[in-house]
């Protein structure tokens, strides 16, 4: 699996684009940016397959619907909780300045366990609320990569003070579910430079041992 880290919008927000050896595609997280992220995946000659999402913040899913009717690829993700953030799409807009966005609903939910293949590229979904209700993370475990959106930043955790966040929640689904996958992991965070989960468990203000 080959992956570049693509930042869209004034969040900086880490869409990525991955793909195998065949050159069959995904995105993952398309925050918006519609037009560069279609010459990202054109350039490479690429042949995008679904479009993924760790949860319906507007920063990460603001390019999706554009991308779908762009490309006729699926939109796959996050777990079905999630609704209620895609359907405040609009207020989400207003809110923080962007684009006006439509409530939408994913081609397919996902839910702790499945598993999302994309060529030849297996990832496994693991349902981590606490940011938000519905937001999973994509595991490739050949790989030994993590894709985390915000539930988990190098040297901080994602926030919880939004409607229908969850910081025990949250806490529980890094410590439970993403360090024991193991040190070596490295992942991609919604935001920032990437991390390992070994460095966080030690080193992690908000959940690494320190915390205890």
């Amino acid at each position: 699996m080959e992956f570049t880290i693509l930042p869209v919008t004034p969040y900086q927000q880490n869409c990525s684009l991955v793909w195998d050896a065949g050159g069959r595609a995904a995105l993952i997280d398309p925050g918006g940016e519609a037009a560069h992220l279609l010459d990202e995946v054109r350039s490479r000659g690429l042949a995008l397959q679904s479009i993924l999402l760790t949860h319906g913040h507007l920063d990460h899913v603001g390019a999706a619907v554009e991308l779908r009717e762009a490309l006729g690829v699926p939109l796959i993700g996050p777990q079905r909780a999630e609704q209620f953030w895609l359907d405040l799409l609009p207020q989400q807009a207003e809110l923080f300045g962007f684009p006006p966005a439509t409530a939408f609903t994913p081609d397919q939910w996902l839910s702790d366990g499945d598993q999302v293949e994309v060529g030849s590229i297996r990832f496994d979904v693991l349902h981590c609320p606490g940011h938000t209700p519905g937001h999973v993370v994509f595991y490739q475990a050949d790989a030994r990569l993590a894709f985390v959106g915000d539930v988990l930043f190098k040297g901080s955790i994602g926030r919880t003070d939004f409607p229908r966040g969850d910081h025990a929640a949250l806490i529980a689904a890094i410590r439970d579910k993403l360090f024991p996958l193991g040190d070596d992991v490295r992942f991609v965070p919604g935001h920032g430079a990437m991390s390992t989960f070994g460095r966080e468990r030690r080193d992690n203000p908000f959940v690494g041992s320190a915390a205890d």
